[in-house]
């Protein structure tokens, strides 16, 4: 049986008051429906974000990344220009660990489109010859402390290199409990407490594990909640 790719669609309007009518939000969910029209994909959310050009918060858009993030989805969105107008908004998508497509441009994920996503807010805060200059400044200041270029070629990583991919892995652990946590508190408010029966709820509900699972198990479960705990 083919797996259905999931995905969760955003859109973006300028004013509450197109936001109400559905100015452009039509032809935004067209566009979407045409770049997902293969048959083997899912939009399990949609987004609306009924915004200003000088705001820079964007609730709607946060929630997007969540829900992506939650149930290993792709954000997909109608048109390019509606993100790339803003450096923040790449920033957060980068941030976010998330893949990102566009309706209007040829499909492209994974490593290649989290590169297209920096390239392009790479162009939109600086000139490509300073961000050349400021690359070989870096090399050449890495060479003159005589440091070894070239990239990590065997051996034993160095402690400030084992350090950092320590941090990293538990800045994404810390956010994916973050990301699980209002699942929690709403199978808490219906009385599902032991983790065995927690587990079963997020498998119920199709959420992915940490790894990537699909079933969930009371331990999981448990580290979860730790986490969570020491986070407060």
């Amino acid at each position: 049986m083919t797996v259905k790719r999931r995905f969760v669609a955003y859109y973006r309007v300028s004013t509450r008051k197109q936001g109400q009518s559905g100015l452009g939000l039509d032809a935004q969910r067209a566009a979407v429906a045409n770049h997902l029209g293969d048959g083997l994909a899912n939009v399990i959310a949609e987004f609306t974000e009924v915004e200003s050009g000088r705001r820079n918060d964007r609730p709607a858009l946060d929630e997007a990344l969540t829900a992506a993030r939650l149930h290993r989805a792709a954000l997909v969105v109608a048109k390019v220009d509606r993100l790339t107008r803003s450096v923040g908004f790449l920033e957060r998508l980068l941030e976010a660990g998330v893949d990102v497509r566009f309706a209007d441009l040829p499909s492209i994920e994974g490593p290649t489109g989290r590169f297209m996503l920096q390239q392009m807010a790479a162009v939109a805060e600086l000139e490509a010859g300073l961000i050349s200059a400021r690359t070989k400044a870096a090399l050449a200041a890495a060479k003159a402390r005589g440091q070894r270029l070239g990239g990590h070629r065997g051996g034993t990583l160095s402690p400030d290199t084992q350090a950092r991919g320590r941090d990293e892995q538990s800045r994404l652990a810390d956010r994916r409990a973050a990301d699980i946590a209002p699942l929690l508190m709403k199978l808490r408010a219906k009385g599902i407490t032991s983790p065995t029966d927690v587990a079963r709820a997020l498998t119920e509900q199709g959420i992915p594990t940490a790894r990537g699972g699909a079933k969930w198990s009371a331990p999981q479960v448990t580290l979860i909640e730790a986490r969570l705990a020491r986070m407060q």
